[in-house]
């Protein structure tokens, strides 16, 4: 699995695998990520899982532990992804994006894709608790889209009717983010993970639409783009309560502004 990283990486994750071996109370090292899916490169994250019995608690604990793995820059935690238990990590003087999730037994139960094992201390009976875990990737609901999706076209549209040009641009990135880079990877059966890798999928020219450089009217026939992208690739699967006078009531809203 690991003979085929970049060698940057690689020495990296040799480094790092021989002292978790001797971490207390450290049960297995997973790789998630591109490690799993596919497309690892030169320009890749690690993504790491560190399975405890006994997960640490404190920051201090984990950044003590990322600092013995390498010539540590800057670390945060992960609150703004939803996973407080994330250390997001760069190393240098190389410079290295590392992803150190604490987790612990429970966490094998229910995962979005099925790890790699780099290390464990007991890899038949880690295997046989993966075989029997729940492995499905979250896809976005048709209608939590739909509640969504008009409130925040909305949004920058209004941002760019009272002349904040860079607020409705930062929104139209969010939509892609959030709305239609997820829906565009579910009609072509991919993992919803946002835009990843879509730059060069069929239907990316919808996408490519959005984008705009910072004029009123560049952003405006954007946000309409992001309108009939949204329409065509909601028709894949409908809502059940499609929002009542949409989309001529933003498209009525956008001409006004």
């Amino acid at each position: 699995m690991t003979s085929t990283l970049p060698e940057h990486h690689q020495r990296f994750l040799d480094r790092a695998l021989a002292v978790f071996a001797q971490e207390p109370g450290l049960a297995a090292v997973l790789g998630g990520g591109s490690l799993v899916h596919g497309g690892f490169d030169a320009w890749s994250d690690l993504d790491l899982v560190l399975v405890y019995d006994a997960p640490p608690v404190t920051l201090n604990d984990k950044r003590a532990l990322a600092m013995r793995l390498g010539d540590l820059v800057s670390s945060f935690t992960g609150e703004h992804v939803g996973e407080p238990r994330l250390l997001i990590t760069l190393y240098g003087p190389e410079l290295l994006h590392v992803d150190l999730k604490f987790a612990d037994a429970t966490d094998l139960d229910h995962r979005v894709e099925r790890p790699a094992i780099l290390w464990a201390r007991d890899r038949a009976a880690l295997e046989a608790r993966l075989d029997q875990a729940q492995i499905a990737w979250p896809q976005a609901d048709a209608q939590w889209l739909e509640d969504r999706a008009w409130i925040w076209l909305h949004y920058g549209a209004a941002k760019l009717g009272r002349g904040e040009v860079f607020e409705a641009i930062g929104m139209l990135g969010f939509f892609r983010e959030q709305v239609l880079g997820p829906m565009l990877a579910r009609r072509l059966g991919w993992p919803e993970r946002g835009v990843r890798k879509l730059d060069d999928a069929p239907g990316a020219e919808a996408l490519k639409a959005t984008l705009a450089e910072a004029d009123p009217d560049a952003v405006r026939n954007a946000l309409k783009a992001a309108v009939t992208a949204y329409l065509d690739l909601r028709s894949d699967a409908p809502p059940a309560h499609p929002a009542p006078g949409m989309p001529d009531a933003l498209l009525g809203f956008l001409d006004r502004t």
